[in-house]
């Protein structure tokens, strides 16, 4: 990675986390050494953007401070165009409409030039009669997932066994056309995958869950990375 996009792609990160972020977890997350780090933060802050720093709590951003107008690459643009379209054919009205609603603001903010290229694009994602339609509000789940809120629904095994679940929602994955629901399960007291279309009479519940590192999203990702699976 060239250092300019790496400076651009750190500026990026700290904007987007909600509490000081350490040298470590930047050098992990760009694999670049420590030094580099220590180096690319005083050039971001020595050109002028409000970085803070405090040893052993890590580097802040200001908010309030924003980024120069982003300039794509035709290939970056192209696979935005695609992931838009395919969320457009593969979630619900309100979500694809909110992913329309994106795009045409990143199209906004595009030079000329770029225009032109949106109009060449040829990677598309269309209507499938594969979609496996699902009875649950798609909209609801993901709403569920950002407020926290623990939800039940009747589920209907593959073998045709239904029993009532409650869980943490905390992750919606596309298998297409299968769309799962992972998430924590009170009644199994593990992680759980759910498909969709095998989910009746869902209900947000009024209680929401506490952060808990062993029923964390990032803990069921390691368990996936681990297990080489969903």
């Amino acid at each position: 990675m060239r250092k300019a996009d790496r400076l651009n792609n750190i500026v990026h990160h700290l904007r987007r986390m909600h509490q000081a972020v350490t040298a470590q977890i930047l050098a992990d997350t760009f694999e670049v050494s420590l030094r580099t780090v220590y180096r690319d933060i005083q050039d971001l802050i020595d050109s002028g953007i409000p970085i803070f720093g405090e040893a052993g709590v890590g580097y802040v951003i200001d908010k309030k401070y924003h980024l120069p107008p982003i300039m794509f690459e035709a290939d970056e643009l192209e696979a935005i165009a695609l992931g838009i379209g395919m969320v457009s054919n593969w979630t619900d009205e309100k979500f694809a409409q909110k992913a329309q609603s994106a795009y045409r603001k990143i199209q906004a903010t595009l030079p000329a030039a770029l225009i032109n290229e949106l109009h060449q694009i040829s990677t598309f994602s269309a209507p499938s009669s594969y979609k496996i339609p699902w009875q649950v509000n798609f909209t609801d789940v993901r709403e569920c997932i950002r407020r926290k809120q623990f939800v039940q629904f009747h589920y209907l095994d593959l073998n045709s066994k239904k029993t009532v679940r409650v869980i943490r929602p905390l992750a919606l994955i596309s298998f297409s056309p299968i769309w799962l629901l992972a998430g924590w399960c009170e009644l199994r007291g593990a992680f759980r995958n759910f498909r969709l279309d095998r989910i009746s009479e869902f209900s947000a519940q009024d209680k929401r869950y506490k952060d808990d590192k062993e029923k964390s999203l990032a803990t069921y990702l390691k368990a996936v990375q681990k297990d080489n699976k969903i």
